[in-house]
C-alpha cells in the first residue's frame, strides 16, 4: 500500500454491483428451481407411454423469455414447455412462475436472507413462499440438496479463481449487514476492485465480523494466496478498524 492514510469516501457504485450479484444469483436459483419443478412433473407421468412405448410426457423447448420485475430490477425467466404425445390433455403450468406473474415485491427481503443465513432443506419451501407467495409448491429434500450442491460448487469455484493476472488500482471494502442473521455481529465482508480501465469486479465475498482484524486478514491472505500480488494505489472503506489494522501488513 503506497500510503497508509485512509479517508471515508462515498461508494456510489458498490451497491449497484452488489445488486447485480444478487440479481444474477436470483436468476440462477429461480431457473434451477423451475427445472426441478419440470423434472418432478415429468416424473409424475413417467409410466404413461405412447402406442409405440415411448414416454408420453416430454420436454418441448422453452416459452419465450420474459422479465419479472423485482426490487432488484428485472430478472429474465425461461419456463420449459411440455408436450403430451398421448394427446390426453396433460398441460404444464409452472406454479413457481405462473403466466400471470409479472412482479414480486418480496425478493429484496428474500435474497439477503438467502445469502447471509444460507439455505437449509427445512427452510427452502418457506423461502420460496416468501419469494413467490403462499401458492408456491414445496420441493423434495433430495431436490433441494441437489440444487444446493450446485450453488455451493459455483461459489467454491469462484472463490478459488486464479488472480495472478489481475491488477487493481482501487479497492472498496465494506461489511454488509442483514436483518436476518444468526449472529448479531456477523456480516458479509465485501471487496470490490477497479482496474486501470475503470472496470469493477467483485474480489471477495465471505462472512465475517466487520470490526475484526482477523476476519479482514483472512480475506486479504486468501487473495494473496490466489495470486493477487500488487497493492492498489488507494483503498476506500468505512471507519471500521479491522481492515485498516491489517492492510498495511500484507
Amino acid at each position: 500500500m503506497i500510503d497508509s492514510n485512509h479517508f471515508n469516501l462515498n461508494k456510489p457504485d458498490q451497491n449497484d454491483l452488489l445488486q447485480e450479484v444478487l440479481r444474477e444469483g436470483a436468476r440462477k436459483m429461480l431457473a434451477a428451481a423451475i427445472e426441478a419443478e419440470v423434472a418432478a412433473f415429468i416424473e409424475q407421468y413417467s409410466t404413461l407411454k405412447t402406442d409405440e412405448g415411448k414416454p408420453a410426457v416430454v420436454r418441448n423447448g422453452y416459452l419465450p423469455e420474459r422479465p419479472i420485475q423485482t426490487g432488484l430490477g428485472a430478472i429474465e425467466v425461461k419456463v420449459p414447455k411440455i408436450r403430451d404425445r398421448s394427446e390426453s390433455g396433460i398441460k404444464f403450468n409452472s406454479s413457481l412462475v405462473p403466466p400471470y406473474l409479472k412482479r414480486t415485491r418480496n425478493i429484496e427481503e428474500f435474497l439477503p436472507w438467502l445469502y447471509l443465513r444460507g439455505i437449509s432443506t427445512g427452510d427452502f419451501s418457506e423461502t420460496l413462499k416468501h419469494l413467490l407467495g403462499p401458492g408456491a409448491p414445496g420441493l423434495s429434500a433430495a431436490t433441494i440438496s441437489r440444487l444446493k450442491q450446485g450453488w455451493e460448487l459455483d461459489y467454491y469455484n469462484w472463490s478459488r479463481r486464479n488472480l495472478s493476472n489481475k491488477r487493481y488500482v482501487y479497492v472498496w471494502v465494506d461489511g454488509v449487514y442483514s436483518n436476518a442473521r444468526m449472529d448479531d455481529r456477523l456480516c458479509l465482508l465485501v471487496m470490490i476492485g477497479s482496474d486501470e480501465t475503470g472496470r469493477k469486479e467483485l474480489l471477495a465475498l465471505s462472512d465475517g465480523y466487520r470490526e475484526s482484524a482477523a476476519s479482514r486478514e483472512e480475506v486479504l491472505i486468501d487473495l494473496k494466496q490466489r495470486g493477487l500480488k500488487n497493492a492498489p494505489e488507494l483503498a476506500v472503506g468505512d471507519g471500521a478498524p479491522g481492515f485498516w489494522k491489517v492492510v498495511t501488513k500484507l
